[in-house]
């Protein structure tokens, strides 16, 4: 469900109150962990954790840096998590912690999708969010740009 709201509380607040409760708790989870220079907003119709383009305006499409989103979808939710899209030893790490936490995995290129927070690892995810800054976030960017 692509939404039209224009901040994040616009977005929750449209949003069934079970379905608000089930991204809000993954959305302090983010919020927790999330690297100094991110930004939350709202992005594709759905909350962004981004790069500002303030500090890097240097993107193949004009838009902020997708770090991490969370939306909810027609029949699930979804959780992007681009850093893990782009390094095979953090997927690995989000694979062992579903299994360790003995998790279901429904899980795409970048995008987890889940019907509620617990159905997710919430600190190990927290913690792979944790991990990666802006500044290391952007090299990755452009050495994935430089190999084109």
């Amino acid at each position: 469900m692509k939404s039209a709201a224009s901040t994040v509380d616009a977005y929750l607040a449209e949003l069934p109150a079970e379905r608000r409760e089930e991204l809000a708790a993954v959305r302090e989870v983010i919020l927790r962990h999330l690297p100094e220079g991110y930004l939350e907003g709202m992005g594709f119709g759905m909350i962004g954790y981004v790069v500002p383009l303030t500090r890097y305006p240097k993107t193949y499409n004009q838009q902020p840096l997708v770090y991490a989103a969370l939306g909810a979808q027609k029949h699930y939710h979804a959780l992007y998590l681009m850093s893990v899209y782009r390094d095979s030893a953090a997927e690995a790490r989000l694979r062992h912690a579903f299994a360790e936490a003995g998790l279901k995995l429904d899980f795409g290129k970048s995008c987890i999708r889940f019907r509620k927070a617990a159905d997710l690892p919430l600190e190990a995810i927290g913690a792979l969010l944790a991990e990666t800054p802006p500044d290391a976030f952007i090299a990755a960017y452009e050495a994935s740009r430089a190999k084109r």
